[in-house]
């Protein structure tokens, strides 16, 4: 006999074990799930443990899922089955459970992002009534792709967060991205991230965000130069031991594939973009 139960905020160490137990032997590359990690997540992607569920076979995990929250809507960060308990209804319970208590608590837009490998997840989002909105590429840059534009009358300076905050660039008007790459990401991690901006004598006029471990988080120009500032500010960029940059995640509304091919980019997988509004069951 199967229970289900939404999970307290002292329930971490439930949920990292349902998480090891659950999803790790999906995903066996991955490494595993701790408290710390988890932790993390609660304050990177606003993760909410009143929005996570773990399913039981007597004492045992045997399905989780993760939701994350903010004002905009819940986003299903993770949810898994142990491979004995496949194709036994988990999944959907789990989904409709946090639907129904949503549509009551809010907010009422839930999202998910999933790789578009992954046919029977992305079946069973759409079974529970999730539609595609987009479809959000990960793309690559190798180092010697980048073109060097031309720097004439360019300024290059470091650039953090507050600065960009402080020069209202990330506010309301900020592009729609991926949850991990979103604004309220970007400020929870300021202590880790690193930037570079082209200015004028007036304003910025194009900036990329970045960790060192060659992620771009955000990149965006405010000029219609071809490219060339954001070439410039690649240029710039440490170099890696890969010789590669990951741009991950990126929504059509976010920056164009055009411009993105012209700056040396190349996709190399997708995600799906699936929504619903919460409902009672």
């Amino acid at each position: 006999m199967s229970s289900y139960r939404f999970c307290r905020t002292d329930d971490v160490s439930l949920l990292v074990d349902a998480l090891n137990r659950c999803w790790s032997p999906h995903f066996p590359d991955e490494p595993a799930m701790t408290p710390a990690t988890f932790k993390r997540s609660i304050r990177d992607l606003q993760v909410w443990c009143s929005s996570c569920m773990v399913a039981f076979a007597g004492a045992d995990p045997i399905a989780v899922l993760i939701g994350a929250k903010r004002p905009s809507g819940t986003l299903i960060h993770k949810i898994a089955v142990h491979p004995d308990h496949c194709r036994q209804g988990h999944g959907r319970h789990l989904l409709t459970s946090l639907s129904s208590k949503l549509s009551i608590l809010g907010p009422p837009r839930m999202v998910a992002e999933i790789p578009e490998t992954l046919t029977p997840t992305c079946e069973l989002f759409a079974a529970c009534g999730y539609l595609q909105e987009a479809l959000l590429t990960d793309y690559v840059l190798d180092r010697e792709a980048s073109v060097v534009g031309d720097a004439a009358g360019m300024f290059v300076f470091p650039v953090t967060i507050d600065d960009l905050v402080a020069n209202d660039l990330l506010g309301d008007q900020h592009p729609q991205t991926c949850w991990e790459r979103s604004v309220e990401t970007l400020t929870a991690r300021k202590d880790e991230i690193q930037g570079l901006a082209v200015a004028s004598d007036e304003r910025i006029e194009a900036f990329i965000l970045y960790v060192n471990d060659g992620e771009i988080l955000s990149m965006r120009t405010f000029v219609e130069d071809g490219g060339a500032r954001l070439k410039q500010l690649l240029s710039q960029l440490p170099a890696q031991d890969t010789g590669r940059f990951r741009f991950q995640k990126v929504h059509p509304a976010e920056i164009s594939k055009e411009l993105l091919e012209t700056l040396g980019f190349r996709p190399t997988a997708a995600h799906l973009l699936y929504a619903a509004k919460a409902r009672s069951a």
